[in-house]
């Protein structure tokens, strides 16, 4: 069997995308509807590995759930209150980032838990002492079952709430899984923020969705969160996952190097995903953007080379990094340090395969600038076992040069059907 994808090249990109769910949404949603009071019903909950982790990691839980891939659609029996599990069978989460870190943090609420978790060897290269030490500091009892800072790791419950201080220059997801997790502990919880908090429209999706669960986080610029302990979720009868941003991000793309117009549809105006002001980005450097209360479209102008700081929408920013191979002029892309704990290294990975395509590429600790070829060369492309390496190099395949891009499966991450969808807007020469 064959582990690669070779994408001819496209002479011209038009037409219409219905977008798979969010990944960001559809796992905070399982989780926290796991724990609510009552029975939930999911809307275009997306199909992909990432999410089959949470589905299998609640099953061995004791959760009862009813889904129809067919429909997208997810009946959960929320439990009212937080999970419980006691098992020698440690729980395996693949490189789900989304899975472990709030089901780290909701394990440690009930005493009675006694249970490992555990993922493949890139999830064991993924540091999650920040949430471990948070977790810590109100009575949790973790330990580290390999390596100190590390995956796997043995939980046993003793989580109290109280007085948190976390570092947020790593990943929003250790802050997120604190979130999810303090309104059902014993006290109220006050979780101090130091460092830069990355990601903060991901802190922006958590609160949103805990609001439609029934349950307020008071913001204080970011830099302290306050939760009333002793709180239940509500089950919420009709929740619509809206479409992954972060997927839309190389279709419209696509359309600013090689359109055409391409509309996707499952976002618009009233969008709860930060990964949005990626159009922001786009139109900055040209392109024409049309953002409707259930699309957004993007239309081909001229591309000009940026330089921003991108570290609100980290995972959008590779497709930035991608496109900029067509546009005039050099592009900065500041502030992204987190690529670095990524499904790889982020930063080193898009060095190393953006310079086959004759791009000059300069790699700092948190940054990367892009210097386009004056002419692009034929590229294999390896995509280290990351999804959105995947996705974003297959832009490559608009610049009349072929592109081969190893181990497109790993896209089932996230996206498993994106390979099939992309051809649909793509008109060869």
């Amino acid at each position: 069997m064959k582990n690669y994808i070779k994408l001819n090249p496209v002479s011209f990109v038009n037409g219409n995308i219905t977008l798979p769910g969010s990944k960001s949404i559809s796992n905070r949603v399982l989780l926290i509807a796991s724990m609510a009071c009552g029975k939930t019903r999911i809307k275009n909950l997306l199909n992909s590995m990432d999410i089959k982790y949470m589905l299998l990691a609640l099953k061995k839980i004791g959760i009862k759930y009813k889904i129809n891939y067919k429909k997208k659609s997810c009946e959960i029996e929320g439990i009212g209150g937080p999970l419980q599990i006691n098992s020698k069978e440690p729980i395996f989460l693949g490189n789900a980032g989304t899975a472990i870190r709030p089901l780290t943090a909701v394990l440690s609420l009930a005493n009675k838990n006694d249970i490992v978790l555990t993922g493949d060897e890139r999830m064991k290269e993924r540091p999650i002492n920040h949430l471990v030490d948070s977790l810590k500091q109100t009575g949790s009892n973790i330990k580290y079952c390999s390596k100190l800072n590390y995956p796997p790791i043995h939980i046993k419950g003793g989580y109290l709430g109280g007085n948190i201080t976390i570092d947020g220059s790593i990943s929003s997801q250790f802050l997120t899984s604190l979130l999810i997790s303090s309104p059902m502990a014993v006290n109220d919880t006050k979780i101090s923020v130091i460092g830069n908090l990355v990601s903060k429209p991901y802190i922006d999706i958590t609160i949103n969705i805990m609001k439609k669960f029934g349950v307020e986080v008071i913001n204080n610029s970011y830099k302290k969160f306050y939760v009333y302990g002793n709180q239940r979720y509500k089950a919420n009868n009709n929740f619509l996952i809206e479409g992954d941003a972060s997927s839309a991000s190389y279709f419209l793309s696509a359309a600013a190097i090689k359109g055409g117009t391409v509309k996707v549809y499952g976002l618009g105006k009233n969008s709860i995903q930060g990964d949005l002001d990626f159009v922001k980005v786009l139109r900055k450097m040209g392109a024409k953007i049309e953002i409707s209360e259930n699309y957004v479209s993007c239309t081909k102008k001229k591309l000009n080379g940026i330089d921003m700081d991108m570290n609100h929408i980290p995972d959008a920013a590779m497709t930035i990094a991608t496109t900029a191979l067509f546009a005039d002029g050099v592009t900065k892309i500041r502030n992204i340090y987190n690529w670095r704990v990524k499904e790889t290294d982020r930063l080193s990975a898009m060095s190393n395969e953006l310079k086959k395509t004759g791009a000059s590429i300069k790699e700092k600790k948190d940054s990367i600038f892009i210097y386009p070829p004056v002419n692009f060369r034929s590229s294999i492309i390896n995509t280290y076992n990351d999804h959105r390496m995947a996705m974003c190099f297959s832009l490559l395949s608009l610049s009349k040069k072929n592109v081969t891009i190893n181990n497109p499966q790993c896209t089932n991450k996230t996206f498993p059907e994106y390979f099939n969808i992309f051809g649909q807007i793509c008109h060869y020469f």
